[in-house]
């Protein structure tokens, strides 16, 4: 997903939507059929930049179409609670934006349009996209519950200045080689590496991808949660010993939640960062783009790969219809027009991601090396989070483990294995039951 999201909380839960019939498209409802209402992911580094951003495309749709799409940007911290109380109550949109990782989830509801061959070719057909992009929209087997918008990966962004004041020349690939770096980087109150320990889904695509890197995954492969495994449990107390025992994380970062990090390796206090295409944000900071270098995620050693050689989460937005929209042909006109070509290329370079539309991707823009790591990484060494109807309740009680594991190492507590396993069979019990 592209803005690290915050903590879900709230009083509406996955598990309500579980058992709601299929509604959604509320608003819609009072709407002529010239009209959609769009909700839209918080995409770039304001909620205005992305007003900016969209609202010359829409009104080209309306010139186009005569169809008018109201449009509402929606923060991360507020998106899946909008989205579980639009599929119980049925005031919702006729179009939104959903982060990727949450399409089985949401797909559960059975408040999204299925994307069968009749919908694929309404919108130009389903080979247009790539493979992994794919991968991330729905529960397999299933016809999609949305299709892909945006592509994203994690990479390793390092700040060029403090390498080199620090007598580092080139970037680290190995995670030995990420905390040697950092203990260099580590001095005068400054930090190696930023971390966003409050921010659960950052916590999620971490160490989940630390878990694949340990032989682990977070699921069985019949869908059971196993969160207490040998490897889950390496992984988790791996990526807060960055804090707790390598001590190349500052303590305050146990806090960050709102990209935090990111103005910290603006501003020169953070050497490196795991991040999903954050150049906007960076430029946004007064970082021109010689001030920062981009190198694929660190993997235990070697290059980059499948299995213990992944480095990424497959990160993306996706775009959904709900089920019973009162103008179902706009509505896919609608995506048919975000997802060709031309939307494509301008919207995926303002925001620095990748088209997962094969011919949109082919243009130049998208051979700049910054983003030629994202797309080697997504084709090559990223693995799709869990398609499970369990996922969103995953983020939440995975991350807020790890989140209290940051808060014991900024608090000086130890650390340990089984204060690691402990949290995640709390975890665990949190989740539904099969």
């Amino acid at each position: 997903m592209r803005r690290i999201r915050a903590a879900v909380t709230g009083a509406v839960t996955l598990s309500l939507a579980f058992t709601a019939t299929a509604c959604g498209g509320g608003e819609s409802g009072q709407a002529t059929p010239k009209t959609l209402t769009y909700w839209a992911t918080n995409q770039g580094s304001s909620l205005e930049v992305d007003k900016k951003v969209l609202q010359p495309e829409l009104d080209q749709f309306e010139e186009q179409t005569g169809i008018k799409v109201k449009l509402e940007v929606i923060p991360w911290s507020d998106l899946l609670n909008r989205i579980l109380t639009a599929t119980t109550s049925g005031q919702g949109p006729d179009v939104l934006n959903i982060g990727n990782t949450w399409s089985a989830s949401l797909q559960s509801t059975g408040a999204l349009l299925p994307f069968d061959a009749k919908n694929f070719e309404a919108i130009g057909g389903k080979d247009r996209f790539v493979d992994s992009a794919l991968g991330s929209t729905g529960v397999p087997g299933k016809e999609p519950a949305a299709v892909p918008l945006y592509s994203m990966a994690y990479a390793l962004y390092y700040n060029k200045a403090m390498f080199k004041e620090a007598g580092i020349t080139k970037p680290p690939t190995t995670w030995d080689e990420v905390a040697a770096a950092g203990k260099k980087l580590t001095k005068n109150g400054k930090a190696g590496i930023g971390v966003e320990g409050s921010n659960l889904s950052n916590n999620i695509h971490q160490v989940f991808v630390l878990a694949k890197q340990h032989g682990a995954d977070f699921f069985t492969a019949d869908g059971k949660a196993d969160f207490t495994s040998d490897g889950a449990v390496a992984a988790v107390k791996q990526y807060v010993d960055l804090m707790a025992t390598q001590k190349i994380v500052a303590p305050g970062n146990a806090e960050y939640a709102q990209n935090q990090s990111l103005s910290d390796f603006a501003k020169d206090k953070t050497g490196m960062v795991l991040w999903q295409t954050p150049s906007q944000t960076f430029a946004s900071q007064g970082m021109g783009p010689d001030d920062w270098g981009v190198a694929p995620a660190p993997v235990p050693s070697g290059k980059p790969g499948t299995g213990k050689q992944t480095n990424s989460m497959v990160a993306g937005i996706n775009m959904a219809v709900f089920k019973n929209t009162k103008n179902l042909d706009g509505a896919l006109k609608f995506v048919k027009f975000m997802t060709s070509d031309e939307e494509q290329i301008l919207l995926n370079k303002a925001y620095g991601s990748v088209p997962p539309v094969k011919s949109a991707q082919k243009d130049p823009v998208f051979a700049d090396p910054s983003l030629a790591v994202i797309r080697d990484t997504l084709a090559t060494s990223a693995a799709a989070l869990p398609q499970v109807p369990e996922e969103s309740q995953f983020e939440t009680v995975v991350g807020t483990a790890v989140k209290e594991l940051f808060a014991d190492a900024a608090a000086g507590r130890p650390v340990t294995t089984e204060s690691v396993r402990a949290k995640l069979e709390k975890a665990q019990q949190q989740m539904p039951k099969k």
